[in-house]
């Protein structure tokens, strides 16, 4: 009779290579976020605050590539983030998880529900205010970076399949996240510009297939792509998911593919420098007491709160239930549903591009997306609280059945 299917199973060796490579990346990454979040916290709630404001507000650039600090931020340094998160996916859609259909199901479902319950809970809670509800895509994705570090440093005796998993899901959510950009954030589209950019990316993806995969022709493909994007009424970021996508997985030159191999150069760039610079420009807010008690009566802020900590939680586990009812798939009996709900609490911690979204729906409207920067903060903290406590009992659990009786 044949075995059952097994759910969240041991990584391959080949594969885990992969995957350790690029978590020990995305570790120090969270590491220099966190230092980029307290620092802004620092900047915006002490004399320091002018000059804090000042340097996000400066402009740099020409003419129609003239923008703020904070715009380059948010549309050039976090398009390296999401060509970087688009390289990854087309690893694991190669050689990877998302390879096999059957596999792909778990991390795809569980992502899927995971931004879907935060959403329905925010929208809920929000119902009745339209410029709130507009944003109701922020709760949805998970920061990689952050919940790994939260990961690493409390959950070092976690089986490494969760690891696996969490680098997928989040993966994946993080690209999904950008499809709702560029489905309901978008703005006015100039459909010649659009089509430049799914030309030159076009031509990009053919190059690659071809075998033209050299820097000095992928650089100003990628970055054409980008530049005319910025200005169709799409989010740019949406060209740095498509160019990762579109690069060659293939090993061409000895060991190696040209998604390693770009993957290798971005990746520290991505997590060491853009993302927490980005962070840094956007997660400035000014807190005081009586702020702390208004932000925390306001619908937004405790939409984000809510919809996070209880609806990825839900959504995750849920997902992953729900594949395993499906498949009939058995749970891997080194792991406990418990430690599938770690990762669900890890789940709940997200800034950088919930920081985008909340840019882009909530720009227009100061308040509300003070009270947005507030819930992404404070949900992030409590996700984290709480995520800390399940590792370490986990931990403890893992200990105790590995260790000699």
């Amino acid at each position: 009779m044949a075995s059952r299917p097994v759910l969240f199973p041991r990584p391959s060796g080949r594969e885990w290579g992969s995957v350790r490579q690029y978590l020990s990346t995305e570790f120090l990454g969270g590491i220099a976020l966190f230092f980029a979040v307290i620092l802004a916290l620092v900047f915006a709630n002490t004399p320091l605050r002018s000059a804090y404001v000042s340097i996000t507000h400066f402009q740099l650039g020409y003419g129609a590539f003239r923008f703020d600090v904070k715009t380059w931020a948010a549309d050039g340094l976090l398009a390296i983030f999401f060509t970087v998160a688009g390289l990854e996916l087309r690893r694991e859609m190669t050689h990877g998880d998302l390879k096999n259909p059957r596999r792909a199901a778990l991390p795809i479902l569980a992502a899927l529900c995971g931004m879907a319950f935060p959403a329905i809970i925010y929208t809920l809670i929000n119902s009745g205010n339209h410029s709130a509800v507009h944003a109701w895509a922020i709760p949805t994705s998970t920061d990689l970076a952050f919940s790994l570090t939260i990961l690493g440093v409390a959950g070092s005796r976690i089986p490494n399949a969760l690891r696996a998993f969490l680098l997928t899901l989040a993966i994946t959510d993080d690209v999904a996240t950008i499809i709702l950009i560029a489905i309901f954030y978008s703005q006015r589209i100039d459909w010649p510009l659009l089509a430049g950019s799914f030309a030159v990316l076009a031509l990009y993806g053919f190059l690659q297939k071809k075998g033209f995969t050299a820097w000095w022709i992928a650089i100003p493909l990628g970055i054409s792509a980008w530049a005319f994007m910025q200005h169709s009424g799409v989010h740019a970021t949406v060209a740095g998911v498509l160019v990762g996508l579109l690069t060659n997985p293939h090993r061409d030159r000895g060991d190696s593919s040209p998604v390693e191999r770009f993957e290798r150069v971005l990746s520290p760039f991505s997590a060491l420098i853009s993302v927490p610079f980005f962070a840094f420009v956007t997660i400035g807010i000014a807190i005081s007491a009586a702020e702390i008690g208004t932000m925390w009566h306001d619908k937004i802020t405790y939409g984000i709160i809510i919809g996070r900590i209880f609806g990825k939680v839900i959504g995750i586990v849920g997902g992953a239930w729900l594949i395993a009812k499906l498949t009939k798939a058995e749970l891997n009996p080194a792991l406990s549903w418990w430690d599938v709900a770690s990762i669900g609490m890890l789940g709940g911690i997200g800034f950088s591009v919930s920081l985008l979204v909340a840019l882009i729906a909530l720009g227009n409207y100061p308040n509300e997306l003070l009270a947005a920067q507030s819930g992404i903060l404070f949900s992030g903290i409590i996700a984290s609280i709480l995520a800390v406590i399940v590792l370490q009992i986990r931990g403890r659990a893992h200990h105790r059945r590995s260790s000699p009786s």
